[in-house]
């Protein structure tokens, strides 16, 4: 059974990757950043279950949703021919992650969460987004992110 601890953990290792990716692009280059961001993709999100529920917060158009781990990756990094509005939102030098919940749901291996997610950047500055979180237990008992929808706050 999934935990409240167990959605809280996972949301802080996924600040810390985007972190982790975007010292590697500062020390790396583009290259060093696709590694970073491929092994936080296989290491937490659920692509060997199926398509991926990726909604990021800047894609558009015919490339608004990302089911495949080349989509998000793409996403992260920026840098591709096959998606050529994404700027890289993981390579934006981020330095920080908090999050706060609004709710969740937990029911056996299926857990969702939806909250605030803040991300601050090497300056200071401070990017926060409305996200949703899905997440399913694999075969090997690895909490995978199968749903992962961000917007940013409405404006009025």
């Amino acid at each position: 059974m999934i935990t409240s601890q167990d959605i809280l953990a996972a949301r802080i290792t996924w600040g810390e990757q985007k972190v982790a990716i975007s010292k590697a692009f500062e020390d790396g280059g583009i290259e060093a950043a696709r590694a970073a961001a491929t092994a936080h993709l296989d290491a937490n999100y659920g692509y060997n279950l199926g398509p991926v529920l990726f909604k990021p917060t800047m894609a558009s158009g015919e490339q608004t949703f990302r089911p495949t781990k080349e989509g998000a990756l793409a996403y992260f990094c920026g840098h591709s021919d096959d998606y050529p509005l994404d700027a890289g939102f993981a390579i934006r030098g981020w330095r920080a992650m908090d999050s706060v919940t609004s709710a969740e749901f937990i029911e056996g291996d299926v857990a969702m969460w939806m909250g605030w997610v803040t991300l601050t950047d090497r300056d200071g500055n401070d990017t926060t987004v409305d996200k949703s979180f899905g997440y399913k237990r694999d075969a090997n008992g690895v909490l995978r992110i199968v749903l992962h929808h961000s917007s940013l706050p409405f404006q009025p």
